[in-house]
């Protein structure tokens, strides 16, 4: 009986994510004694990890930092950096200060300390990583009530920061009543486990956390299934219980015995349930198969935002469609794929798209459950990597981006480096931007104000190579209204010249439409 009704509790958390109610997670002691991932009770639409009075949980933030990099050492690099600075300030631009030009060489990844320094760049050192982590929280609606940190040269396979690191903790979460723990890295389930016994409240790890705030956000079919698919993937290692004292008995002659255990039937259960979402996923995917297959009928390429999350990528396809997709600061406020038809310079149609952001040590398991919305980037024939331009660690953000690209067999495509957010940049780095992006191919852009879409317009109409823009000269009656009509709306007309009732035209246009009227052309080109 237990067991059913434990099942009956993981089926009704599925039905709730398929019937559009947001669920929260939540890792508390079960009822077979363990340590294991329940799914909470829903959430009311727009929540977030609430308390039961319906206010925001408190939450205590546990930042680890493994390895060598400490704060000293960051520090030892900065002024290292800083000394090459004074020593080449006036080979590099005298009249701009020299924090103004420093900024610039970071932002570009030019690491005046050398190749050391150069490879440390790339990573989050950890107060950058718990004030992301600080981000994370605020958009699962909690509410940060204290910050820790922990620096260790490896992690502890018990607790992961330590037996006096635990007591400090838990110490922290009594006197701020925090209601959760939350652990910027990932906890095995024995990790888990033991940090729950130790600690007066509920532990999450920084997967729990970001699966929250997906399910939170999931607003589509799709994105509910996917959702609910990444939860069960992540539950099912972590189930736990006491073996014999939880299996269910026969009822009858040849059937007494241990039989299956609570956590057999549980796993069972929820296995069952996996294989299920991954039939409707790719069911899924089929439809959307179809729906590119007709797509590709037409010659219409499509164009796919990528880039780290909150770095401005719904602003952008905003200002680039006029469509009403949801702009937030908070991370991942958009989850499901929008596609909407924009017109370049070259009169030539595409579909932009935009996808789910990415993030640092971005979940396995919802890089796989999340495969069939992602097929939108593998499909398109130009990625723009949207960046924010005013982040202190964007070279950190672009290379997790790559990674995931990386994951996604898409990381060979054609990419516009697109910088973001150059309104909030002061004079001289907007300055040094302009500069660098020029020389470098990239585009900087503010989506807030539209500076730069003309010239992303520009970059986009280059990148692609799907039905080329080609130059032809036309002759057409002028009785042909359509056919004028078509030209004026698909080509860019240059010339125009009127011979009695014929009308000669220099147009550009995609070499698809110029083929269609090839019976006006006057000579090949």
């Amino acid at each position: 009986a237990d067991g059913r009704r434990a099942v009956r509790a993981v089926s009704r958390w599925g039905a709730a994510i398929a019937g559009g109610e947001r669920s929260q997670l939540a890792v508390e002691e079960s009822s077979t004694g363990g340590s294991g991932i329940r799914p909470g009770s829903p959430a009311r639409r727009g929540g977030g990890i609430r308390r039961g009075d319906g206010g925001p949980e408190r939450a205590v933030l546990v930042g680890v930092d493994l390895g060598v990099r400490s704060r000293g050492n960051r520090a030892a690099q900065s002024g290292a950096r800083q000394a090459a600075m004074r020593a080449d300030d006036g080979a590099l631009d005298e009249g701009a200060p020299e924090s103004a030009v420093f900024t610039n060489l970071l932002r570009s990844g030019i690491s005046p300390a050398g190749p050391a320094s150069a490879r440390s760049s790339t990573e989050l050192d950890a107060e950058e990583s718990l004030a992301e982590f600080r981000e994370l929280v605020s958009s699962a609606g909690g509410v940060v009530a204290a910050e820790l940190m922990q620096h260790r040269s490896r992690p502890d396979p018990a607790t992961l920061v330590g037996a006096g690191k635990v007591e400090e903790i838990a110490g922290v979460a009594a006197s701020t009543e925090a209601d959760l723990v939350l652990f910027d890295h990932d906890l095995t389930p024995t990790q888990l486990r033991n940090l729950e016994a130790a600690l007066p409240c509920r532990v999450l790890d920084r997967t729990q956390l970001i699966l929250d705030i997906f399910a939170r956000h999931a607003r589509t079919r799709e994105g509910q299934l996917q959702v609910e698919l990444a939860q069960l993937e992540y539950m099912l290692p972590r189930l736990t219980g006491k073996g014999k004292a939880m299996s269910q008995l026969g009822g009858g002659i040849g059937t007494r015995g241990p039989g299956e255990t609570k956590l057999e039937t549980d796993r069972r259960r929820i296995q069952s349930r996996i294989d299920h979402l991954k039939l409707e996923l790719e069911a899924v995917r089929r439809v959307r198969k179809q729906q590119r297959q007709r797509r590709e009928s037409v010659p219409v390429p499509t164009v796919a935002l990528v880039g780290y999350t909150n770095a401005g990528k719904s602003t952008l396809f905003n200002r680039l469609t006029g469509a009403q997709v949801l702009q937030s600061p908070r991370m991942f406020a958009t989850l499901d794929p929008k596609l909407r038809a924009i017109e370049l310079p070259s009169r030539r149609k595409v579909l932009l798209s935009d996808t789910v952001g990415f993030i640092r040590n971005l979940p396995h398991t919802l890089v796989t459950s999340f495969r069939a919305t992602l097929e939108e980037v593998a499909q398109a024939e130009v990625l723009l990597h949207i960046r924010d331009a005013a982040s202190t660690y964007g070279e950190e953000q672009k290379t997790q981006v790559e990674k995931v690209l990386g994951e996604l067999e898409s990381l060979d495509k054609p990419r516009i480096e697109v910088l973001n957010k150059v309104d909030l940049l002061n004079e001289h780095e907007r300055d040094g931007l302009l500069v660098r992006s020029q020389a470098g191919g990239e585009v900087a852009v503010s989506a807030r104000t539209g500076e730069g879409m003309d010239a992303l317009l520009r970059a986009i109409d280059r990148a692609l190579h799907s039905d080329p823009v080609i130059e032809a000269e036309l002759r057409v009656p002028q009785q042909e209204g359509g056919v004028l009509a078509a030209i004026e709306a698909g080509m860019v007309v240059h010339k125009r010249e009127y011979e009695g009732n014929l009308v000669r035209l220099t147009v550009s246009g995609p070499a698809s439409l110029v083929g269609r009227l090839r019976q006006y052309r006057l000579r090949e080109d």
